[in-house]
């Protein structure tokens, strides 16, 4: 895998959000195409199936490719991003105690642009679990930071939905 494979993935995933669905097939041939140029036992090749095919609707048949680019060892943003992918594809086929499982020690992993995404998607799995209070928390957390004014505020209020006794 060099710098010339990476771009033409890129370009490949460019396009994903403009695609008619007839299309996905062929987008995941491409996706196919270019996973078959990396080493046979490489964790990204499984990583990126597996996105194609959860792109495309199919989370059913993305969830052992995610699983098996994390086995091979995937790890960094890629590996981040596959622990965010999967738990939303195990929330959607009704598995979100195992997206719960999967994303809560990313709360303590290091801080990088996925922060806010690991705590949507782990919001979404709490909420499919009925703990809505733990994921508005979660997200009012995330969003805190962003907000022109009332950061402070929004931050003890995300916090005090967790945590009344304070």
């Amino acid at each position: 895998m060099n710098q010339d494979w990476e771009d033409r993935v890129a370009a490949v995933w460019a396009r994903v959000g403009e695609l008619p669905e007839s299309e996905a097939p062929a987008f995941r041939a491409r996706i196919d195409a270019l996973v078959a140029e990396l080493p046979a036992d490489s964790p990204i090749g499984p990583f990126e199936q597996a996105g194609a095919w959860d792109s495309t609707g199919h989370p059913d048949r993305a969830v052992p490719l995610y699983r098996q680019a994390l086995e091979r060892g995937l790890g960094g943003y890629r590996g981040r991003r596959a622990k965010i992918q999967l738990s939303s594809s195990l929330r959607n086929l009704g598995r979100p105690e195992e997206g719960v499982k999967l994303l809560t020690p990313e709360l303590d992993a290091p801080s990088d642009e996925l922060d806010d995404a690991v705590r949507a998607c782990l919001a979404l799995c709490l909420s499919s679990l009925g703990r809505d209070r733990e994921g508005l928390s979660l997200v009012l957390g995330a969003l805190a930071p962003h907000l022109p004014r009332y950061q402070r505020s929004m931050a003890n209020y995300a916090r005090l939905l967790v945590d009344p006794g304070d």
